[in-house]
């Protein structure tokens, strides 16, 4: 099996990817991976200009000699290459795995989308650099070469499933990227927002009515809160479930994902598909 490896976002060390390599090679030795040297460059915030990103993503999913697309890390940039790549995207593309999180949530919502069968939240490869990040790195990887079902978050059931960071998926609300949500369990967690922040975009999420069509929202980790001043007093589960009761959504209590080395794999859509 043959990983291709990009950063539609913020680039990562080669010194990571040489980490991952020698990871990989005791964990997954049938897997080869190849870090696109566009994961290496840097233009102001990004991992090279917007057309440069977008080529790479392309050149890599576009390539039948591939069977899966890794995303590097997160960060932001990829909704400013978003649209471009999927307008690019030939037969070879659909037939590939994808697996990332936070930033990547803008491709995976377009892939989603635009009927892509195999895409899934998941760890990442710059996760390494996490405390306990080796974990999380066997995890992607043994979804990806296998599809190991003890990757998954274990709270998914028979309801098709999403994952997304709250201020990602917040943004690409309303844009030529969001999929449909009807019947399906929407899990959502962020990092280093303060908690007004995130009830600020809760209440706009759930006010969106392709959202309200959802089969219920579960709740991930809210990690590195900053402190507020004065205290917001609410914690992020009294926050998701004052806006679900407020938007007649179901809250289905809390999930296992995060910004953290315990991230696990939510596939989009139904757990069948991969």
């Amino acid at each position: 099996m043959r990983i291709a490896v990009v950063a539609p976002s913020t680039p990562i060390l080669e010194e990571t990817a040489a980490r991952v390599r020698r990871l990989a090679a005791q964990a997954a030795p049938g897997v080869e991976l190849v870090f696109h040297p566009q994961c290496f460059m840097t233009h102001n915030h990004f991992a090279g200009p917007d057309a440069v990103r977008a080529a790479a993503f392309l050149e890599a999913a576009n390539d039948p000699g591939f069977d899966a697309l890794w995303f590097a890390r997160g960060g932001y940039g990829s909704c400013r290459i978003a649209e471009p790549v999927l307008a690019g995207l030939g037969p070879a593309a659909r037939n590939k795995a994808y697996l990332g999180y936070s930033d990547a949530g803008y491709l995976l919502a377009g892939l989603y989308r635009a009927g892509f069968p195999r895409l899934a939240h998941g760890p990442m490869p710059n996760d390494l650099r996490r405390p306990g990040g080796e974990a999380a790195v066997r995890r992607g990887l043994s979804w990806l070469a296998e599809g190991e079902a003890g990757a998954l978050e274990p709270g998914l059931g028979a309801a098709p499933a999403l994952a997304f960071n709250i201020t990602v998926f917040g943004q690409l609300l309303g844009t030529a990227l969001q999929p449909s949500l009807a019947g399906h369990e929407l899990l959502l967690e962020d990092v280093a927002e303060y908690m007004y922040r995130t009830d600020r975009a809760m209440f706009h999420i759930t006010g969106n009515a392709a959202v309200r069509e959802v089969a219920g929202i579960r709740l991930g980790r809210c990690s590195e809160v900053p402190l507020n001043d004065p205290d917001f007093g609410e914690s992020e589960e009294e926050v998701f479930r004052y806006w679900c009761a407020r938007a007649g959504i179901p809250f289905l209590g809390r999930a296992d994902i995060g910004h953290d080395a315990d991230n696990k794999v939510v596939p989009f859509g139904r757990r069948a598909r991969k």
